[in-house]
């Protein structure tokens, strides 16, 4: 297990806490990184359903999953084996049976069919088919929305979150100086990408790294103007930029990185876009502190650039720390006007205040936690643009 039984128990003991605020007695979850954060399951199995239930008046969760997957609950949980009960094989992806109707048995010979029963309704492993196969298999029971539930109880890290999610900021390091030195005219972007994986999996001499819950971004030339592309086998060309943003990842905690790369010359106008950004980037990591609302942070973005005559509507970070495919992200509080999130020690963010346009973009991000006084960055890596024609403020390696 990454953290030891008692953490574990403490996780458990807020949710049911949160649990009582809002009424609900039997809490099941999907999302794959609540499952980790509360028991330290930890396996590729979330193609197929599977669910945490947790009761209000029971110590430990019920683990339900496909029959093959047990084993690995009990190598990787707190779990008591007798909690752990795996659906037989037919009930995989099946046209006639669903898992959904062995979890609504399980309540049902437990006692825990006519209780208010909360499920995660916003996620992306729980289907409007599973929705549907529990009401009809637990037609007594009383439902209600529990979406980011356990996600709010995970905002503030523990110390021992902080420091895993600071191992990951150095395979992040050391993957983003491989991209950048890798990055030349001539070189297949799927090399460069290549050499960025085997980085973030290798990570450190004392510690290796897990698979990110997002593979690495890297739009070159127009398709910078996009942020969400990831390679192709083209060779990069003389002229053109390349956004990255990657992520380390140590025990399921990431630490994500951007930057953004020039192959030769930059022209006036990349170089101001680059000096306006890293400085909205660099006033709001020093005004954050505990106790302010992360709408203050955004605030703070919009008035440096507005100074230049630049504005952004989106959104310019996010929670983030524990979770699996597809996103890094923790959905819960975000850097725009409007999140009210009082900012407290331990809570960490992936600030991307990134500025993309129709033809071309640029990106920096720092992922950061809130200190007792201030906060800290991750990752130590020079900001600003990087250009491979004399490497302004960069040195290569980490």
């Amino acid at each position: 297990m990454s953290f030891g039984t008692a953490e574990y128990q403490g996780r458990i003991r807020k949710t049911k806490q949160r649990m009582a605020d809002k009424g609900i007695e039997v809490l099941l979850i999907s999302d794959p990184a609540n499952m980790n954060y509360l028991t330290g399951y930890d396996a590729w199995s979330f193609y197929v359903h599977q669910m945490l239930i947790v009761i209000e008046d029971e110590d430990q969760p019920i683990w339900v999953g496909r029959v093959m997957d047990a084993n690995g609950a009990k190598i990787t949980t707190w779990l008591y084996h007798d909690n752990i009960i795996p659906y037989p094989e037919f009930y995989v992806q099946s046209q006639t049976h669903h898992p959904m109707d062995f979890v609504a048995e399980i309540l049902s010979q437990i006692g825990q069919d006519r209780r208010s029963i909360g499920v995660e309704m916003e996620n992306y492993y729980f289907t409007a088919k599973c929705y549907e196969r529990l009401q009809k298999g637990l037609p007594n029971a009383r439902f209600q929305d529990a979406t980011l539930l356990v996600n709010w109880v995970r905002i503030v890290k523990s110390d021992t979150e902080i420091m895993y999610m600071k191992r990951a900021a150095r395979f992040s390091e050391k993957a983003m100086a491989a991209g950048i030195d890798m990055i030349e005219e001539g070189v297949r972007e799927c090399d460069v990408a290549a050499r960025i994986l085997e980085v973030q999996v290798s990570g450190t001499k004392e510690h290796g790294g897990d698979y990110p819950a997002i593979m690495p971004l890297l739009p070159t030339g127009e398709r910078t103007a996009a942020p969400h592309l990831t390679w192709t086998d083209k060779r990069y060309k003389k002229g053109e930029s390349v956004t990255l943003e990657i992520a380390g990842c140590y025990k399921r905690y990431h630490s994500p990185l951007a930057r953004t790369v020039f192959i030769g010359t930059p022209d006036a106008d990349l170089q101001h876009l680059a000096e306006v950004t890293t400085e909205g980037l660099n006033e709001c990591l020093a005004m954050i502190k505990p106790g302010i609302y992360l709408e203050e942070v955004c605030a703070m973005w919009t008035k440096t650039i507005a100074r230049y005559g630049f504005e952004k509507e989106a959104r310019i970070g996010y929670a983030v720390g524990l979770n699996y495919p597809p996103d890094w992200g923790e959905h819960t509080a975000s850097i725009r006007m409007g999140d009210r999130t009082i900012l407290e020690p331990n809570m960490a963010f992936h600030m991307i205040p990134a500025m993309w346009f129709d033809h071309s973009g640029f990106e920096v991000s720092e992922t950061f936690r809130v200190t007792e006084t201030g906060c800290e960055t991750l990752a130590n890596m020079p900001r600003g643009l990087f250009a491979k024609s004399h490497l302004i403020g960069y040195q290569g390696g980490a």
